[in-house]
Order: C-alpha cells, then structure tokens, then sequence
C-alpha cells in the first residue's frame, strides 16, 4: 500500500508590529513640512516633538537619522519641483518675461523661502553624503521648464543663462538678504531680454 505524503508548510507571522504604511507616510509628511519650516536638524529628537511621537519610533520606520533625512528631501524636492514647475510654465494671454518675473517673486519670496532653507545645507560639504549628486541634479532639474517656456518667445537657448541669474541671485539673496537689491537686479535682466527680443 503507497501512502502519499502531502507536506504543508505553514507561514509564520513575524513577531512584533508589521510596517504600517499610511502611518510612514504621515510622519514623513509631518517631518517635511517641519524642516521646511525650521531647516534640518542635527538631531532626530526635535522631528520626534514634531510628529509627537518618539526617535525610536522614528528609527523604526525610518532606518537612521540620515535615512529619514533624505526621505525628508526627496519629498521636500518633489514638492518644490511641483510648484516651481507650475510658476515657470508658460501662460496664455502672458509674456513669458512677465511670467519670469512673477516667478522670481514667488522663488524669492514666502513660497520659496522653506525650499532655500531647507536645500542651502546640500550645498555644502556634508550635504554630499545625505543627497549624493544634489546639486548637479539641483541645477538640470528646471532646465526643461525654463527651456519649454522661453521656446514660447523663441529664445530657449537662453535656459541655462536665467537659469544662472536665478541661482546667483538666489545665492546672493541668502547670505545678504536685501531683497530689493537682489530683485532689482532680476528685473533689469529681464528688461536686457527685452530689449534682445525685439
């Protein structure tokens, strides 16, 4: 007589809490929007205050310190990359001069300000081992953008020379904080495109 012999595995629950995603994913939001606000902090307990909740917590959904910070700055740039996209897209019944100049108020102004506050540190040395390549990628990132509204005008070789205005100014506005300067600057180079485009 042949017995067949039917072997049935069993899965284990692991033991302990399972990730809970919709959990994971309003700390980050919570994290983000408070480095936006404040910069990032040199220590996880000031993000555990701000979601009320413990740095173990964190830890455990997050991985490191460093882990949850970069998962703060991809976010943070995916929510700087939706907005600024939408202030250099262009717009029908405007020039895209008058759209340039509206879109430095914005990146220069209230809007913009948490994104400066919160990517100025990638720009420096250890801001390499959070965000490897941030700021190559900082810089191709509003290339197309740019590109896609000054075709409108019929100038979009020039992408990467406002591209650069922008930067500078924005450089410049962070360590000197005259506003007025820095804007006055920006509307006298729109006003020498102008000039080349008539």
């Amino acid at each position: 007589m042949r017995i067949n012999v039917i072997t049935i595995t069993l899965k284990r629950k692991p033991i302990g809490r399972s990730h809970q995603p919709e959990i994971k994913a309003k700390l980050l939001e919570t994290c983000t929007e408070f480095c936006l606000q404040h910069g990032l902090p040199n220590q996880i307990d000031p993000l555990a205050s701000a979601t009320g909740t413990s740095a173990r917590m964190l830890v455990y959904h997050f991985g490191t310190r460093d882990d949850l910070l970069r998962e703060i700055l991809v976010r943070a740039r995916q929510r700087q990359i939706e907005t600024f996209t939408q202030l250099l897209a262009p717009r029908n019944r405007e020039s895209y001069l008058e759209t340039l100049a509206n879109a430095w108020k914005a990146i220069s102004g209230r809007p913009g300000q948490p994104y400066l506050r919160i990517f100025t540190r990638l720009r420096e040395s250890d801001g390499e081992k959070l965000w490897p390549g941030f700021k190559r990628q900082a810089t191709t990132d509003w290339l197309p953008p740019l590109t896609a509204g000054l075709t409108s005008i019929g100038r979009p070789e020039l992408a990467t020379l406002v591209l650069a205005v922008i930067r500078g100014l924005l450089l410049d506005l962070d360590a000197t904080g005259n506003k007025v300067r820095t804007s006055e600057a920006f509307k006298q180079f729109l006003e020498a495109l102008d000039e080349k485009a008539q």
